[in-house]
């Protein structure tokens, strides 16, 4: 069974490790350890089957900066499982969870470059229909959004920008 949980200090080594196994490089990695620096404003939780961590997501803010205002939501990038737990459903699990504590924080809405084929599945839409596009040239299809809040979103298109660590890594 798969538990899941905020991240704690002591799970800092075994969020790069699962990293840096999951994706065959420190990269994100790295862009974990300098969000977990920079930024106060984090959704960092953890998968745990029995006592080992063997997954990882990361939220942290974005914007849309709209013609005539800017919405604060947040982003998920990274998320990681560890090889051999990988199509289990730890991902899922970890989405999942994210999106129901955002959503209980009054988040408006989340967005992800991912998998077209993945994502779709906990709601998430191709972000171009709703009138939102990411600040770098990727597949429309790979570019989604989940929206939590339909009243805060009404009216909203622009350009969805990642922090800047995010920028320096890219």
């Amino acid at each position: 069974m798969i538990r899941i949980r905020e991240e704690q200090p002591q799970d800092r080594d075994a969020i790069r490790e699962i990293h840096v196994r999951a994706f065959g490089q420190s990269q994100e990695a790295e862009i974990v350890d300098t969000l977990r620096r920079s930024c106060n404003d984090l959704l960092s939780l953890v998968a745990l089957k029995e006592d080992s961590i063997v997954g990882h997501i990361l939220f942290s803010p974005v914007t849309v900066e709209a013609n005539e205002r800017t919405v604060l939501g947040m982003g998920l990038a990274p998320m990681a499982v560890m090889p051999e737990f990988q199509k289990k459903g730890v991902g899922s699990e970890l989405v999942r969870t994210g999106v129901e504590k955002l959503r209980n924080r009054g988040c408006p809405f989340v967005i992800v470059l991912g998998h077209p084929e993945y994502y779709p599945r906990f709601g998430f839409e191709v972000a171009s229909r709703c009138g939102i596009r990411c600040e770098w040239d990727v597949p429309d299809d790979a570019f989604m959004i989940l929206v939590l809040d339909t009243l805060r979103m009404r009216g909203v298109s622009g350009v969805a920008k990642y922090r800047p660590e995010f920028r320096d890594e890219a």
